[in-house]
């Protein structure tokens, strides 16, 4: 155990102990163990966009056993996945990686912005899953479904000593494409994360717009300094109480590896507790993806500069 991880952990006053050493073993787990930063790999793009636009850039990835290989090798911090992936490679791999249940989960074949409970807690469990994850959409007609589901399962999910994890992405509603990566957005969906109960809380990077009109007087001020990217990124973190919930940013679709190397200089440079990189690792052929990811490891411990 560090001190940055007593220090995180500390920022759960109250929390269940089960809950904190599952916190820890997702601390202390990899290449980034101690550092207080996580890299996690997020395999739920099969479902939510289909096998093809997910996997026929890199065929290897079709087979569950991949990505979790992939996961390891690299030493990142944890594999996330809905049930049956993590199920057709939870026994081969056991205590090799923490794994990170998701829950709910959508698809592209429907017109609803909506996701539907696909997993429980009991799910986990005997998967031997550190975290139970669940996705919200903050202006979507959906949200307030999906805010009490999310309360029973973040509920049971504690009491079982399961941590949370809360993807946070404002869709839908009044909310322009556009609009669902404004600052201001952004920020709001993980201070609502943070107010459901999350322990983590994954967000995409946000731009520099302010969407909403009642918003924009507060961000006025600081409207210069949020041209840059870290400054965007330290706001979101302090909108989620003040830094004192874990927030990580998502990788988005596959880019070139500069463009997504310099996103994850501005997350760690803004405060941000690390990444979680799906697309961008698991679409490139194995090698080309170990090398992006030892990359993205070495910023988040500081050792590209």
């Amino acid at each position: 155990m560090t001190d940055q991880v007593r220090e995180i952990l500390g920022y759960y006053d109250g929390e269940r102990p089960g809950v904190k050493a599952n916190l820890a073993r997702l601390l202390m787990q990899g290449r980034l163990a101690g550092s207080g930063k996580l890299v996690i790999l997020p395999v739920d793009q099969g479902f939510e966009h289909g096998p093809a636009r997910s996997f026929a850039a890199n065929p290897a990835a079709y087979d569950p056993r991949y990505v979790f290989d992939l996961a390891i090798a690299a030493g990142l911090s944890a594999l996330a996945a809905p049930l049956g992936l993590l199920a057709a490679g939870a026994d081969r791999f056991a205590g090799e990686i923490p794994l990170i249940l998701k829950a709910n989960n959508a698809n592209a074949l429907g017109t609803i912005k909506d996701e539907a409970i696909t997993a429980t807690v009991r799910d986990a469990l005997e998967l031997g899953c550190s975290a139970i994850g669940y996705t919200i959409y903050p202006g979507s007609d959906r949200q307030y479904d999906m805010f009490e589901e999310v309360r029973v399962g973040a509920a049971e999910a504690k009491a079982n000593g399961l941590a949370v994890v809360i993807w946070a992405y404002p869709r839908g509603g009044n909310l322009s494409s556009e609009a669902e990566t404004a600052l201001d957005v952004v920020a709001y969906g993980a201070h609502i994360a943070a107010l459901l109960g999350a322990h983590i809380i994954k967000v995409k990077p946000p731009t520099a717009m302010v969407a909403e009109p009642e918003a924009k007087a507060a961000y006025a001020p600081r409207a210069a300094e949020f041209t840059q990217l870290s400054r965007r990124i330290a706001h979101v973190v302090q909108a989620a109480f003040d830094g004192r919930r874990i927030v990580i940013f998502s990788g988005g679709p596959a880019r070139a590896d500069a463009a997504v190397l310099d996103e994850v200089r501005a997350i760690r440079d803004g405060g941000g507790f690390g990444s979680i990189i799906g697309r961008n690792a698991f679409q490139r052929p194995r090698e080309e993806a170990l090398v992006l990811l030892d990359q993205i490891v070495r910023i988040h411990l500081g050792q590209d500069r």
